[in-house]
């Protein structure tokens, strides 16, 4: 076994589009005993592969004379959805003291995706030998948590009586919150808005994350500010009180809380102070800011759904100058992107079967032009296996169709689109369709389609648009909002961005998984988005 031993990878595994981080819980059953007098004493150690070889990650603490092992120690490990990473656990039977694997004797091994993980929350597989075949009845269980505090806290806050501070008018009021940094001294964590010549201010309600404010303990003690503001920067002192979150959270909408609003000059200086104001807590909520993972690991599937353009201006397949021309290695840019996105995507789907779809030819055996057809000749099932299978019906379908025209994205949109409003019918976060349409160029139903992404955007649907060949593809920048709001040509506004668009010329001399990296960066927040919205927690999540 061909294992590169390291403490840490030399560089940091993955982009820039980290989520979060994933802790993983290891269980062992039935492992092989390789010692003769007493039952084996296993570890676990996860491996990472990087650039084609095997990096080791880290290792579980040894379970002593034990089959059966849970260990204590979890591995944790960065999240990227757009990145294929693959783990392996490799299980030993701890001999020597040495760090060297093969000093310890092997009792097999397991390896997947993280993304196979994650979309299960929890899997049990058979452990293998170096020769593929099982270690005797040995299974590993892998669990996946993610290792975040998703609560964020919504407060809405007053003030009444503030003291006086400027000679000619009211006070203009804002408030700090601090809490104690590692140094032993208050961090600012967030400033409020100044309310202008009022010593009642009502500030707008605001969010922060619990992490921030007070690093998830509710029970640790932040300290509010009071100032009156200054356009030179030197802001007066009005008061200050210390409090927690937990004091916080006695607000209700019904029954405010109030804190005094302490100057201590002042407390020393006048027998008769009472206080520099009130500061009112009008309501303190704690919720849960959900992330991508968290829909993930609550079960939320991703449907892939795959549109191919068979327009005549691909060129003949059977020609090297076309488009859909397969290469003597068995590829083209069609192929490259169903790759690229489909293997990433396919770990979310727990059926992996995916409706592949073209447009654009004329069909056998009338040879109508369709906009909607099944490559695999079965529309009332026009799922394949895999990515594998999609690229094996499209291979098959070539030499059976006949490249025609025009260029026409609503029907495909609107099947997907069909599907997705069946699914807000459950009013649950189970699943998210995501169309990758294939094309090589300009889009002939234009106000069709704007209409069609117009009305995809309120559904649970994002579209990948991936441009093959060399032409201009101004109309698929416009359909991709990043830079501006999408309008159908009713004037109606899409609710949000769902429209991903790349060329694909911008990736033939890079390495194939930087293609997957710009296609999906924006999906995890697009479905995360769309949840929000309506309001859908994950399904079996806590509450906050």
């Amino acid at each position: 076994m061909a294992y590169t031993v390291t403490a840490s990878p030399a560089a940091p595994v993955g982009s820039q589009y980290c989520v979060c981080k994933v802790e993983l819980s290891i269980c062992g059953q039935n492992l092989l005993d390789r010692d003769v007098t007493s039952k084996s004493d296993p570890f676990c150690v996860l491996f990472m592969e990087v650039n084609g070889k095997w990096v080791e990650l880290d290792r579980t603490e040894t379970a002593v004379n034990n089959l059966n092992p849970a260990f204590a120690k979890k591995f944790i490990v960065d999240y990227h959805f757009e990145e294929v990473q693959k783990l392996k656990f490799a299980l030993f039977d701890q001999d020597k003291s040495s760090t060297q694997l093969y000093e310890h004797d092997f009792l097999g091994e397991f390896s997947c995706t993280l993304g196979t993980i994650v979309s299960s929350k929890k899997i049990t597989r058979t452990l293998l030998l170096g020769n593929g075949k099982p270690a005797g009845k040995g299974m590993i269980t892998i669990a996946a948590q993610e290792l975040s505090d998703n609560r964020v806290i919504t407060l809405s806050v007053a003030g009444r009586k503030l003291d006086k501070k400027d000679l000619f008018g009211k006070s203009d009021p804002f408030l700090e919150f601090h809490k104690p940094g590692d140094d032993g001294k208050w961090m600012l964590v967030h400033r409020t808005e100044v309310i202008k010549y009022t010593l009642d201010p009502v500030w707008k309600p605001f969010t922060v994350p619990l992490v921030s404010l007070c690093d998830g303990d509710m029970e640790k003690m932040i300290k509010v500010v009071c100032y009156d503001y200054d356009s030179d920067g030197g802001h007066d002192f009005i008061g200050e009180f210390q409090t927690s979150v937990a004091r916080l959270c006695e607000a209700q909408d019904a029954s405010p809380l109030e804190l005094e609003c302490i100057n201590p000059k002042k407390q020393k200086k006048k027998k008769n102070y009472k206080n520099s104001g009130i500061i009112i807590v009008k309501s303190c909520k704690i919720t849960r800011d959900f992330s991508f993972l968290d829909y993930i690991l609550g079960g939320c599937q991703l449907m892939f759904t795959v549109g191919i353009d068979f327009t005549a201006s691909n060129g003949n397949p059977q020609e090297p100058s076309s488009l859909h021309y397969i290469n003597p290695l068995g590829t083209n840019e069609y192929l490259s992107a169903i790759w690229a996105v489909g293997q990433i995507i396919q770990d979310y789907d727990s059926d992996k079967m995916f409706p592949a779809l073209g447009f654009g030819a004329q069909l056998p055996p009338d040879w109508k032009v369709s906009h909607e057809f099944a490559i695999n000749f079965n529309p009332r099932n026009p799922f394949c296996s895999g990515v594998e299978g999609i690229v094996q019906a499209y291979s098959a379908c070539l030499p059976h169709i006949r490249f025609y025209g025009p260029t026409n994205f609503s029907p495909i949109i609107n099947h997907v689109a069909r599907f997705a409003a069946q699914a807000t019918q459950q009013e649950t976060a189970s699943q998210y369709f995501i169309l990758l349409i294939i094309t090589d160029g300009v889009i002939s139903d234009m106000d069709e389609t704007r209409h069609a992404v117009v009305q995809a955007s309120k559904l649970p649907m994002s579209i990948i648009i991936v441009g093959v060949g060399n032409a201009d593809f101004a109309a698929m920048e416009f359909l991709d909002g990043d830079s501006r709001v999408l309008h159908s040509y009713t004037g109606e506004e899409a609710v949000r961005d769902i429209v991903q668009f790349v060329p694909f010329r911008n990736f033939r001399n890079v390495p194939k998984e930087t293609l997957a990296k710009a296609v999906l960066a924006e999906l995890p927040q697009q479905v995360v988005q769309y949840f929000k919205h309506q309001n859908l927690p994950p399904i079996n999540s806590e509450p906050a």
